[in-house]
């Protein structure tokens, strides 16, 4: 039988997740995610980097089959395990957000017009009992002991690339703004791949296929964006489009200007080359209707700044292609 904390928390993320689901940020709605292929480091996390020092989660969405390379580490252990997050107030507040889910499109459909005043305030003293359940969550896990700590946590590299696989360093040279050496370490798929360094011609490269499949996607130019990205990525980014469309609606990127970036990890599986790079940068991010022209979401008038990991990829020494994206 559920605890009365427990049913407090399920109640609690329903609620907070079905107004939240009224007052959402169009900006992040219209977002595809994480999409695309690292290769066989699809399914394992970028190293941070001074620009995304934030761990990121692996991509969501991928053609890429998931051969479970880190199958072994996932087995249980033998002896008395200490109980996640997840079978505790994690679980909870998951069947909330599930059961939230559902209140949301209830509430989608019959009273669209919640989001005024008492959305807000009720929002605001939802998110106060969030912040109280969470601090009394830590507490009582801080009282069983220390977490143990992460194994090669060391710091990132501020003005060097390292080839990881041959131990040399190469002088930050760079002019793209702010690249700088990702911080690296072992991988599984170690055995399959070997690391590589990046000239100047590869960075500049990556600065403009930022600019050439942003400005694209905002033209809705499909023949630009197969020239820039893998086939995979065409058809993630062309459902995006399809959407938009019919919705009555056209996202127009323009203005792109990268501020800082930095190399998180580049490898080589057989013939093709990776790498991916967490990118900064600035544009002009609006939704338009694509009748009357008419700005619904976004300021035209201020840009925006959006941190993400782009992996690009080449076959054979060829042009680079985007082929994943990542919200950092």
């Amino acid at each position: 039988m559920m605890s009365r904390t427990s049913r407090f928390a399920t109640l609690f993320a329903g609620l907070f997740l079905a107004f939240s689901m009224v007052a959402i940020d169009h900006a992040e709605a219209r977002r595809g995610g994480s999409f695309g292929s690292r290769g066989t480091r699809t399914f394992q996390s970028a190293p941070p980097t001074r620009t995304a020092p934030a761990p990121t989660a692996p991509v969501e969405r991928s053609m890429t089959p998931n051969t479970g390379v880190n199958s072994a580490a996932r087995q249980p252990q033998a002896g008395p395990q200490r109980p996640g997050f997840m079978s505790g107030f994690g679980g909870t507040m998951m069947r909330g957000l599930l059961i939230g889910g559902l209140i949301g499109l209830l509430l989608g459909q019959g009273f669209g017009g919640l989001a005024g005043m008492f959305g807000f305030l009720l929002q605001a003293l939802l998110i106060g009992g969030a912040i109280m359940l969470a601090i009394r969550f830590f507490r009582s896990q801080a009282a069983r002991g220390p977490a143990p700590a992460l194994a090669g946590a060391g710091g990132a590299q501020a003005s060097r690339f390292e080839n990881r696989a041959t131990g040399q360093q190469t002088a930050g040279s760079f002019s793209i703004p702010g690249f700088g050496g990702g911080s690296g370490g072992g991988s599984p798929a170690a055995a399959v791949s070997e690391e590589i360094t990046l000239a100047q011609s590869d960075l500049d490269a990556f600065q403009q296929l930022l600019t050439d499949v942003q400005e694209a996607f905002g033209r809705e130019d499909h023949a630009a964006l197969r020239r820039a990205t893998t086939p995979e990525m065409v058809s993630y980014l062309s459902e995006e489009l399809a959407d938009n469309a019919q919705k009555g609606l056209r996202n127009e990127v323009s203005d792109i200007t990268l501020l800082q970036a930095d190399i998180a990890e580049s490898w080589r599986e057989d013939d093709r080359d990776y790498a991916t790079a967490a990118l900064r940068y600035e544009s002009r991010d609006v939704m338009r209707e694509r009748a009357s022209g008419k700005v619904v979401e976004g300021d035209e008038g201020h840009p925006t700044e959006t941190t993400e990991l782009w992996t690009f990829t080449r076959q054979n020494g060829s042009s680079w292609k985007l082929s994943a994206i990542q919200q950092a």
